[in-house]
């Protein structure tokens, strides 16, 4: 069952300190103490001891308001380990990184905060291991939205923790990635309806145009539809089998992450193209999580795999069960 205090708390937490000033401030410094500290000592930063239903729950709305802070890699650490590594985490989606005897050797590319993180998680061989960020070179990178994405080395580091792992990161991770993209549409939805509510052009409302209107129920639709598919995600993971669900959910999400932002455009738009609005915090974050973990094509093409392999008289039972049948 969801807990509903928890995540009105969690509400009230990230609109205090995720203000449009906080969020412009981490795209250049590449971090944000306060709103990490205040996260952490509220006890967000721990996801294991809270269900996964919630724990996507608190992603949605870091989604929904931009918070500039790896808190899904701290939540998909957790799930990992299966117990929180403690302090500033991210967990690194892919490289070439191997064992070379007790210590790991290589290169991890796009790791979200890879300079501001104490530890980084990687999966190498079904083990989650633990490997202390000051023992990797790292070169500074970022992505489109001003995200750290930072590309970490590492030569003989010695883990802090190994344990074995039967979870797929890149499932995982898509969750995460789905459940952030929820919130931001679901902001991007709030914001542009404000917006089209408060302009005038012609004496009335932009909201009342039907060229207008079409764009904000496309919005509406793709933050619902998106929002349902989620939930629905997060249900099934709770119960260990999920890849058609968060397969199709990250689909999604990642196809509103075009139909959306160009519907938010059009309606705000020169507005929505300047640095002072704050449409582009969501557009921006929403092109960039629509790659990462895999993109609609790449969870297309899983989705068609898995239905292939059922057989054709499996199609319907797949489509109204999920995972459950496969």
């Amino acid at each position: 069952m969801t807990d509903w205090l928890l995540l009105d708390s969690a509400r009230r937490l990230l609109a205090d300190t995720c203000t449009y000033e906080a969020v412009q401030a981490a795209e250049t410094t590449g971090w944000s103490d306060p709103i990490w500290g205040a996260l952490q000592r509220s006890g967000y930063t721990d996801m294991t001891s809270i269900e996964l239903e919630d724990a996507v729950g608190l992603l949605t709305l870091a989604g929904e308001h931009a918070a500039p802070v790896p808190l899904a890699e701290a939540t998909l650490a957790g799930w990992l380990l299966g117990t929180a590594p403690g302090g500033r985490v991210s967990v690194a989606p892919g490289g070439e990184l191997r064992f070379d005897g007790g210590a790991v050797t290589g290169t991890s590319r796009r790791v979200p905060w890879g300079r501001a993180v104490e530890r980084v998680v990687v999966v190498i061989d079904d083990r989650a291991v633990v490997l202390p960020a000051a023992g990797a070179t790292i070169e500074p990178q970022a992505n489109l939205a001003g995200e750290p994405r930072d590309l970490l080395r590492f030569d003989r580091a010695r883990p802090e923790d190994i344990r074995p792992t039967d979870q797929d990161v890149r499932e995982l991770g898509a969750l995460t990635r789905a459940a952030m993209m929820s919130g931001a549409l679901t902001a991007m939805a709030r914001l542009t309806i404000a917006y089209a509510g408060e302009r005038r052009q012609f004496g009335r409302p932009i909201a009342g145009f039907q060229a207008v209107q079409q764009h904000l129920v496309s919005i509406a639709q793709d933050a619902s539809l998106v929002a349902m598919a989620v939930q629905g995600a997060a249900r099934a993971a709770q119960q260990r089998r999920a890849g058609f669900e968060i397969a199709a959910a990250k689909v999604l999400a990642s196809q509103a992450a075009l139909t959306a932002t160009r519907a938010a455009h059009q309606v705000h738009g020169a507005m929505g193209m300047t640095q002072e609005y704050r449409l582009h915090h969501f557009s921006r974050r929403l092109w960039v999580w629509r790659s990462e973990y895999g993109d609609e094509q790449y969870w297309s093409r899983r989705l068609g795999e898995a239905v292939a392999e059922a057989g054709a008289d499996q199609l319907y039972p797949l489509i109204t069960g999920g995972s459950a049948v496969i």
